[in-house]
């Protein structure tokens, strides 16, 4: 017999079974609910599978409270989620590289293939990109959700799922590490000390930067990085000094204007923090915008950023950066499991988001688990 959540429908037209499917979604009217969502067969090229582990991103934070981030606007219900990992359940017509069982992590972005910027690398830019947990495309916090084989990857035994659902973050950091310098025994500055911060923090110790410096305002942030990373030295943002005022402060803990850092990592985007990284990278250093901010900023110092020739640079999410980042979990260059603070069942993922949306409980990563195991 079926188990409970399963109930064979032979010939159906869209679906081989009818499944208990409790996913999480977000409303055009900024609410939350938990409701069941269809079950479809894979497709040629995809796979169905069953998700074990997702991690909640500030960007489903969001989507919930704002409606939208810059242009990508919630009008409608859209399944939230898009850092994770699962396991096979059934492969389409046409995959070959995967198997029912295998485990796997998703890569959440799924580009056209065919403009200019799939064809030259740089999928990341693709202008119809689909995007899990971005309305219209549901995302992953939810029992079962079929993607395109294309863009899952499979795990090594020694990755767990929830290590497997931090491979989104881990990517970003990755995709924005490419485009900056950071050199052996030279000086990195990380701006914010949420789930980004800490991964870049780890990220730049793993590749031999050092000294290391990582700013936020709240103190019980920058105690955790202090536990995560013990080499790297801690700076409180005082609000009441200007970006130029915590700047020199900032500069203060590494030295003189020779041991200032070449390479800034700011992992907030908020504005005075952009600001502050300005003043604070070395002249002709590289100031790696990761976070997320308002979609326009006035009070950059512009001719400051000009006369000192510094490189102020951008990401758009990631690019061909699973298999390295697999690759350092695997291998043992990187530790991330100390971020996940809390773990949800799935039923809970209510609680869960409620948990992420309020700083000041504590939290550095949740993740929203479904451990039962599932036969089709």
């Amino acid at each position: 017999m079926a188990p409970s959540w399963i109930e064979a429908v032979p010939n159906h037209p869209e679906m081989q079974i009818k499944a208990k499917n409790p996913s999480l979604q977000v409303t055009a009217d900024r609410q939350i609910k938990m409701t069941n969502a269809h079950v479809t067969r894979p497709g040629r090229g995809q796979v169905l599978l069953h998700i074990k582990a997702t991690g909640i991103c500030g960007s489903d934070i969001h989507f919930w409270k704002r409606g939208a981030i810059g242009t990508l606007t919630v009008d409608g219900d859209c399944i939230l989620g898009h850092e994770a990992a699962g396991i096979v359940l059934e492969v389409g017509e046409g995959v070959k590289a995967f198997q029912k069982g295998d485990r796997v992590a998703i890569e959440p972005q799924v580009p056209c293939g065919n403009c200019f910027q799939c064809r030259g690398g740089r999928s990341n830019l693709c202008a119809d990109v689909e995007f899990c947990g971005v309305y219209p495309h549901h995302g992953s916090l939810q029992r079962f959700k079929v993607h395109p084989a294309q863009f899952v990857h499979r795990l090594p035994a020694n990755v767990t799922y929830s290590q497997g659902a931090l491979l989104e973050p881990l990517s970003v950091v990755l995709h924005a590490l490419r485009r900056a310098h950071l050199s052996i025994g030279r000086s990195v500055v990380i701006c914010g000390a949420g789930p980004i911060g800490l991964i870049a923090l780890a990220a730049a110790r793993a590749s031999g930067a050092h000294p290391l410096v990582i700013t936020d305002l709240e103190p019980s942030r920058l105690a955790f990085a202090k536990e995560f990373v013990p080499s790297c030295q801690v700076y409180q943002v005082n609000p009441d000094l200007d970006p130029q005022g915590n700047a020199k402060a900032i500069r203060a803990i590494l030295g003189g204007e020779y041991e200032a850092p070449q390479t800034i990592l700011e992992c907030t985007g908020v504005e005075s923090s952009v600001v502050t990284a300005a003043y604070t990278v070395r002249g002709g250093g590289d100031l790696m915008v990761i976070g997320v901010g308002k979609d326009i900023m006035n009070n950059l110092p512009f001719m400051h950023i000009s006369l000192s020739e510094i490189n102020l640079k951008y990401i758009n999410r990631y690019c061909d950066t699973w298999p390295a980042g697999i690759s350092a979990l695997s291998g043992g260059i990187l530790n991330l499991d100390k971020l996940i603070t809390h773990t949800f069942p799935l039923e809970q993922a209510i609680e869960a988001m409620e948990l992420c949306s309020d700083v000041t409980r504590g939290s550095i990563k949740v993740h929203v688990v479904d451990d039962r195991d599932i036969e089709l």
